[in-house]
């Protein structure tokens, strides 16, 4: 049996284009402007639209705002393009249930302050300019979802 087939049963060829495409615009945004693209630091300075805690006030948040809220609105809009299948893609959907999804959504964005900053800011941007703290956390991102998903897998089966 081809291995390529078990792993990847629809082809291997959107996942290198993607990572090519991510890799590409994350290079181009630190290349271009000296940013650094990562989701979890988008997130806390779009709620510094909102909430007045000192937290979310925090200059590096209210400062970057603007074009975080676009960098954010083309990765919904990207996604939904391929959603609607401008870009090749089909509608997908998931029978996780919605308290799953809520309650994993929790985890990620409780784990992502835990570890100052998410898998996009990590594991794209900080790998790809060579950090360490990076690599140690792309590291425990990896671990904790190995044995998460080996427990839920157990678990709800």
């Amino acid at each position: 049996m081809d291995i390529s087939l078990s792993l990847f049963p629809l082809g291997w060829q959107h996942y290198l284009l993607g990572g090519l495409l991510i890799g590409a615009g994350a290079a181009l945004l630190f290349v271009l402007t000296g940013r650094i693209g990562g989701m979890s630091t988008v997130f806390s300075s779009t709620w510094s639209y909102l909430v007045r805690r000192p937290f979310f006030q925090q200059s590096r948040f209210v400062d970057s705002r603007s074009w975080r809220l676009v960098y954010a609105l083309g990765l919904i809009l990207g996604a939904l393009l391929w959603w609607l299948g401008f870009a090749g893609g089909k509608p997908e959907a998931t029978a996780v249930p919605a308290w799953q999804l809520l309650v994993g959504g929790f985890f990620v964005g409780y784990g992502s302050r835990l570890g100052n900053g998410c898998t996009s800011g990590h594991g794209i941007c900080g790998l790809g300019s060579l950090q360490l703290p990076s690599l140690l956390a792309v590291l425990t991102f990896m671990a904790t979802a190995f044995l998460t998903a080996n427990l839920a897998a157990r678990w709800l089966a």
